[in-house]
C-alpha cells in the first residue's frame, strides 16, 4: 500500500528511520529494536540507503527481513547521484517483486570513502529527476521527498530552496519528511511558506532525540540544522554521563513533540540510529490517542 493511502486513512500517528547494519547479528538486534517499537503501530518504517549507492544490498537485506515482522509499509531510501536509469529500474524491478511500495527520492550526496566515484556518470542529477523518472515509469510506487525547514546546505537562499521543493514536489510526491530541527519555530514557519507557495502536501517533522550532543552536534552541523544555544548549554553538565545525556534528551524531546501536537500535527517521524529506548520513553509520555 501507498503510505500515502496510510496517512489518509488513519489521520494521525508516528514513523521510524533506520539504517542498515553493517552485519547479520546488526540485523537480528535492530529486529529486536522494530518488534519492541511495533507496539506503537507505526504509520510505516524506512530505511535509509549510502551515498552513491554504497549501502544497496545491505538496504534491501534490512528492508526484507522488516517485512518478515512489521505489517506495515518499508520504505526504501533511495539515492540517484551517480545512478544510471538501468540501475534505478533494476532496483525498482526488485522492490515490486518484493513487495516494496514506496521510495523517498533523494539526490544523495557523494560517498565519502569510495575514491574513483564519479558522479557525472549518473543520469540523474537532482531528486526532482529521480521524482519524475518514478512517476512515469512506476506510477504504483509511492512517492516521498525530503525537505528542509532551514534550507539546504547547497542552496543559495530560503527562497531558491523553496522554489526547488515546489518543483520536486509537483514532479510527483505524495508527502515529505523534515530533516531535523530542534527548534519549532523553522518547522511552523517552513509550512507558512510552503503553504503560500502553493504546497500542499503532507509535511512530516523529523524529529532526531538528541542521545548525545558530540554526535548530534556532527550530524547538526553537516545539514544545516540549528541546535539553539540553550539546548546545548543544558547537556554541558552530562558531557561524561551519558544515562543523564539520554535522560535530558527524552525530555527535550517529549517538549518538542507535546508542542507540535498541539499545534495541531498530526504525523512525527523519528530518526532512531537504530536505538529503542529513547524513542519508546518518549511515545510513552505522549498521548496515547494520538497513536492509536
Amino acid at each position: 500500500m501507498k503510505i500515502i493511502q496510510v496517512l489518509t486513512e488513519r489521520g494521525k500517528g508516528v514513523s521510524f528511520e533506520f539504517f542498515p547494519p553493517k552485519t547479520a547479528e546488526g540485523r537480528k538486534a535492530l529486529l529486536e529494536v522494530i518488534k519492541g517499537l511495533k507496539v506503537f503501530n507505526p504509520l510505516y518504517v524506512s530505511v535509509t540507503y549510502g551515498a552513491g549507492g554504497t549501502t544497496t544490498d545491505r538496504t534491501k537485506e534490512t528492508i526484507y527481513e522488516i517485512q518478515t515482522v512489521l505489517d506495515e509499509p518499508v520504505m526504501s531510501h533511495l539515492t540517484c547521484i551517480g545512478a544510471t536509469r538501468s540501475s534505478i529500474r533494476a532496483l525498482l524491478d526488485e522492490y515490486r517483486q518484493k513487495g516494496v511500495e514506496n521510495i523517498l527520492a533523494l539526490r544523495g550526496d557523494k560517498p565519502q570513502d569510495v575514491e574513483d566515484f564519479d558522479p557525472s556518470k549518473g543520469e540523474f542529477k537532482y531528486a526532482r529527476d529521480l521524482v519524475e523518472f518514478i512517476k512515469k515509469e512506476f506510477p504504483e510506487f509511492g512517492i516521498s521527498v525530503a525537505v528542509y525547514p532551514e534550507g539546504h546546505q547547497e542552496a543559495p537562499s530560503l527562497e531558491a530552496d523553496l522554489e526547488y521543493t515546489r518543483i520536486k514536489i509537483d514532479a510527483g510526491a505524495d508527502f515529505a519528511i523534515t530533516q531535523m530541527f530542534f527548534d519549532n519555530s523553522y518547522y511552523y514557519d517552513f509550512l507558512d511558506r510552503a503553504q503560500k507557495k502553493g504546497i500542499d502536501i503532507p509535511i512530516l517533522p523529523g524529529i532526531m532525540p538528541i542521545t548525545d550532543i558530540v554526535k548530534i552536534k556532527r550530524f547538526a552541523s553537516f545539514c544545516k540544522a540549528t541546535i539553539p544555544a540553550e539546548v546545548e548549554k543544558r547537556f554541558e553538565p552530562y558531557a561524561e554521563s551519558p544515562e543523564d545525556m539520554l535522560k535530558l534528551g527524552v525530555e527535550l524531546a517529549i517538549k518538542q513533540c507535546e508542542d507540535l501536537i498541539g499545534q495541531g500535527v498530526r504525523f512525527l517521524h523519528f530518526y532512531t540510529l537504530n536505538r529503542e529506548d529513547a524513542v519508546s520513553e518518549i511515545l510513552k509520555a505522549l498521548v496515547p490517542t494520538h497513536f492509536s
